[in-house]
């Protein structure tokens, strides 16, 4: 909810500052039959809107900014976008906007109407929220006096905001709540509490002191996808360089931080539907002959589905056109194909050479299980083996799936029989996650049209 309100805010700014200046034209002038002049200002003014308020921090967050600091923030951004435009017309003597009495109706009735777009849009959301919607749950870890004020800014920006469901402690014997906040157990408790209800955030308070216990919680979170922020003391502020955001008046660094929260996730899924919808139009055709190869090349269903880990590691089902004869493993086991796999069949070979086997997965876009562009799925064996010898290992899983990625584009497809091509693989999918944006993904589209089908990995 709170990812399509920030897109609905980015939109709606758009259409306050038009609609704002044609009704500021009809109390100066009293028509609405605007000249050209007027309305090439007006565009010069949406195009100010999008670079000065797109660039700045106030459509990220909005929820936990505090509306007096928010509003100061809106007010000097949108007069810098007047500012801009007036500037423009004064410098260059643009002919036929020079009434100033038209720019003061037009900045103060979208000042005006970009505030209350806000107050509807924060009722919605507590709406929203008081309904069970968008509510994202968060336990604190530190000292009693450190999570304490933690917990107190978290309900003084808005307990819509953060379910918080209670705190660990350093301490052992520590065993009361904190503002109002029930004492979970002790920090070694925390790793499968944290798994078991579907945690998203886990907020990390040292206190004064130093924290010699951070890299326990750290480690204890490894395979988690949960986002870790760690609130410094004072004398801690001045150290660090990461991320930074500002709860009310509390310092928050982002130890680890997914890039898809918010409007980027809405997105990345409406890019994933409609190319997917798009591609799979284009080969519809192509994908009934091959369900038809299938069925002829061997007995046995045309798709091969198979339970993998996708997004917060939480059980998928992946479809692939079937390469393989029928056959059977040991329970718990799956192994990967090899070359010259005598499991393969003349027809699959072909199918996996040029990873035309995967294209049924364009149903699990859809489906919303899997992305077009993300780390690739692997059997759930071999994720519960490779999490614990290859560092960062399940951090892959913050992200759902993908078709294609930037690991496969850069060579790493197919088999990975060695503990190295695995930590390489994890490591450029880690990248991708860092660094996501909607040009990555195109990226990574075009360069696997290029050269990603047929790889010397793939058998």
């Amino acid at each position: 909810m709170s990812a399509l309100l920030s897109i609905l805010l980015r939109l709606g700014d758009m259409v306050v500052l038009a609609a704002a200046a044609v009704l500021a034209y009809r109390l100066r002038f009293g028509s609405l039959s605007m000249p050209i002049e007027f309305e090439r200002a007006i565009a010069r003014g949406l195009l100010f809107t999008m670079i000065v308020l797109g660039s700045s921090s106030c459509y990220s967050g909005w929820r936990a900014k505090h509306w007096t600091r928010h509003g100061f923030r809106l007010l000097a951004l949108w007069v810098m976008v007047f500012v801009l435009g007036v500037l423009y017309v004064a410098l260059l003597k643009v002919p036929g906007v020079t009434s100033r009495l038209w720019w003061a109706y037009w900045c103060f009735g979208t000042v005006v109407a970009s505030v209350a777009l806000r107050v509807v849009c924060r009722a919605v959301n507590r709406y929203a929220v008081s309904h069970g919607h968008d509510v994202c749950r968060a336990v604190v870890v530190g000292d009693a006096a450190a999570a304490s004020r933690v917990a107190q800014q978290l309900r003084s920006c808005g307990a819509h905001l953060v379910e918080l469901r209670g705190w660990f402690s350093v301490m052992p014997d520590a065993r009361e709540a904190i503002a109002g906040v029930a004492h979970l157990g002790a920090m070694d408790t925390m790793r499968a509490y944290v798994a078991s209800n579907g945690i998203r955030q886990v907020w990390i308070a040292p206190g004064d002191a130093s924290a010699p216990w951070l890299t326990s919680v750290l480690g204890s979170l490894e395979h988690s996808t949960a986002d870790i922020k760690y609130v410094p003391n004072v004398c801690e502020r001045e150290i660090f360089n990461g991320s930074v955001e500002l709860l009310n008046e509390l310092p928050v660094i982002n130890l680890r931080a997914s890039p898809l929260n918010g409007e980027a996730r809405v997105i990345k899924g409406v890019e994933d539907r409609v190319l997917a919808l798009l591609i799979l139009l284009v080969v519809g055709p192509l994908m009934a002959l091959i369900a038809s190869g299938v069925k002829l090349s061997s007995p046995g269903p045309v798709l091969f589905k198979q339970k993998r880990h996708g997004l917060d590691g939480k059980t998928i089902e992946v479809w692939k056109f079937r390469s393989m004869r029928l056959h059977a493993e040991s329970h718990g086991e799956v192994t990967q194909a090899t070359r010259e796999d005598p499991r393969v069949t003349r027809f699959g070979r072909l199918l996996r050479r040029t990873s035309l086997d995967e294209l049924p997965q364009f149903f699990n876009v859809l489906e919303g299980t899997m992305s077009i562009v993300g780390p690739r799925p692997h059997a759930i064996e071999h994720n519960n083996y490779y999490k614990s010898v290859v560092q960062n290992y399940m951090q892959r899983h913050r992200m759902k799936p993908g078709i294609t990625g930037w690991a496969q584009v850069n060579g790493l497809r197919g088999e990975t029989d060695t503990l190295e091509k695995m930590s390489r693989r994890v490591d450029y999918d880690l990248y991708y996650i860092q660094n996501w944006s909607v040009l990555f993904d195109l990226r990574i589209i075009v360069m696997t049209l290029a050269k990603g089908f047929v790889g010397a990995g793939a058998y």
